[in-house]
């Protein structure tokens, strides 16, 4: 699993929030520390294009004062006079409200308040076109196709697959009585039926008798999404906070969905994979870098790009600018090109989709194989058996920085094949780091960082201030002044790949001297 490729403010915590709460402990011994930050309260991702106007996300610290997460979202939302929406206490501690901007600045310098971000716009990640070749492509190493999908008799058995999307037709004859709705934050029920399609398929590949890798999982729909496919993050972030909170026995999460990079939906995903929850991502179509989009670049889950039917990614020309991401955020690629499932039109319907959002359930129903082979694996066990079991080198096209490698479970099969000899090769290391403050100097450490090939032979640090310094474990001392520095590592392995992290430390001047303490 990648473990940091972009920058996140969060801590060891479950959820993996705020490393504030130094500054809450420190003001309680005066009223300056927190005047200051009330009137420097920032509100993240304002001018995301997307931005749902005076809809913010709310996260508090990890372990922020001692009422429930609902009475402090209710206290804090009266307070500053705004419309609570929802709280969120199992993937993510928080909650969403509508409010002026100037409401939310205000609210985001609150002791425990770890951050507030603006809300966005979340859309699917399919491309409409047209039969199914992904499963046959899903259980070999190499072409041409042997007309064949061999899976392991258990077939996701005792497995409750999590749709994320736009709903799910559970009376669909490809689901078998084994579909049931969840929740629907849309409506706010809990009938999660599917009026626009995109969920029906996402599921029917998952799971379904047919088209589907798992053939006996349990599917359960999750409307987070709109009949138009699209939807704000706070809902998305209410469907994770539901998943975590009643996910049954192993449990696999499908999201297929995408949109601008938004930090609390991210830990809300980090939040379910640390509650036992294997969650697999789609790339993303646009052709760019994935670790620019949410929750593609969310390194706790399995993000995946699409391949087409000769082994290239995926690009869909008759959309202009249509292409699966790329880059190091990837854990692996599987089939996004002409994937045949089911539709919600009709119980017995089918239709044929493109996207990363069709590559994705092809992973999840594969997690969903390893876990019911497995009930009980870890999400990172899951994660690093689909990633080094996948067929090594095959694809062409992949992007910079891409892991060259193409789902593959044949390993579970009954008497079926082996992993590929070498499942590192051509994987770029992951960058990681823990930071450890006491007044200016700070603690860095990158022993946490791996790599596929177990050799990381670089570490090189750019603390932000103009220093920089080389080596797993290193110290730095800030300026006496305020500021935020984004401090970078990168890694490099024996085979020169490398990788990037980033983590925000933020100082304050007291008596010229500084405080400082990491995001």
């Amino acid at each position: 699993m990648k473990e940091h490729r972009r920058s996140l403010r969060r801590t060891a915590g479950a959820c993996a929030l705020s490393g504030a709460t130094a500054v809450a402990a420190f003001a309680a011994g005066g009223t300056a520390v927190a005047q200051q930050s009330a009137a420097d309260g920032q509100i993240r991702g304002l001018d995301d294009p997307a931005a749902i106007s005076e809809n913010y996300i709310v996260v508090f610290e990890d372990g922020a004062g001692t009422r429930s997460v609902g009475a402090r979202a209710r206290s804090l939302s009266d307070e500053h006079r705004g419309q609570l929406l929802a709280t969120y206490d199992t993937a993510l501690n928080g909650f969403s409200a509508r409010m002026s901007e100037q409401q939310a600045r205000d609210l985001a310098g609150e002791p425990g308040v770890a951050y507030v971000e603006q809300d966005s716009a979340v859309h699917t990640m399919d491309n409409q076109n047209n039969p199914t070749w992904g499963l046959d492509r899903s259980d070999q190493s190499e072409l041409p196709l042997d007309d064949t999908y061999s899976y392991p008799t258990s077939a996701g058995s005792g497995v409750t697959s999590y749709i994320i999307d736009t709903g799910v037709r559970t009376s669909h004859d490809e689901f078998e009585d084994r579909a049931r709705s969840g929740y629907d934050f849309v409506d706010d029920d809990p009938d999660a039926g599917d009026c626009n399609g995109h969920g029906t398929h996402v599921a029917g590949t998952v799971g379904g008798e047919t088209y589907g890798m798992a053939k006996e999982t349990t599917l359960v729909g999750v409307r987070v999404l709109g009949c138009d496919g699209r939807g704000a993050w706070s809902q998305v972030i209410s469907g994770i906070d539901w998943v975590a909170e009643n996910a049954d026995g192993p449990a696999v999460a499908n999201m297929s969905i995408g949109g601008s990079p938004n930090e609390s939906v991210d830990d809300a995903v980090a939040g379910a994979v640390e509650s036992g929850v294997t969650v697999a991502v789609a790339a993303g179509n646009s052709g760019k870098d994935a670790c620019d989009v949410t929750p593609a670049r969310t390194p706790n889950a399995i993000t995946v790009g699409a391949s087409n039917g000769s082994d290239e990614r995926s690009t869909w020309p008759a959309i202009p600018g249509a292409e699966s991401n790329y880059g190091s955020c990837l854990d692996i690629f599987a089939p996004g090109t002409d994937i045949t499932s089911a539709s919600n039109s009709g119980d017995s319907a089918t239709e044929s989709k493109n996207g990363t959002s069709m590559a994705s359930p092809h992973v999840a129903g594969a997690a969903a194989l390893h876990l019911g082979e497995n009930p009980n694996a870890t999400p990172r066990q899951v994660s690093d058996a689909l990633v080094n079991n996948a067929s090594a080198g095959r694809l062409t096209g992949i992007g910079q920085g891409s892991p060259n490698r193409l789902l593959n479970v044949s390993y579970l099969s009954d008497g079926g094949g082996e992993p590929d000899p070498d499942p590192g090769e051509g994987r770029a290391p992951s960058a990681s780091f823990t930071v450890n403050c006491g007044w200016s100097e700070c603690a860095f450490d990158a022993s946490e960082s791996t790599d596929a090939d177990g050799d990381i032979t670089g570490y090189a640090w750019n603390f932000g201030d103009g220093e920089t310094a080389t080596g797993a474990k290193v110290d730095h001392a800030f300026p006496a002044a305020n500021g935020s520095y984004t401090v970078e590592l990168t890694v490099t392995d024996s085979k020169d790949n490398s990788d990037s992290a980033t983590r925000e430390v933020d100082c304050w001047n007291f008596s010229g001297s500084a405080y400082c303490f990491a995001g």
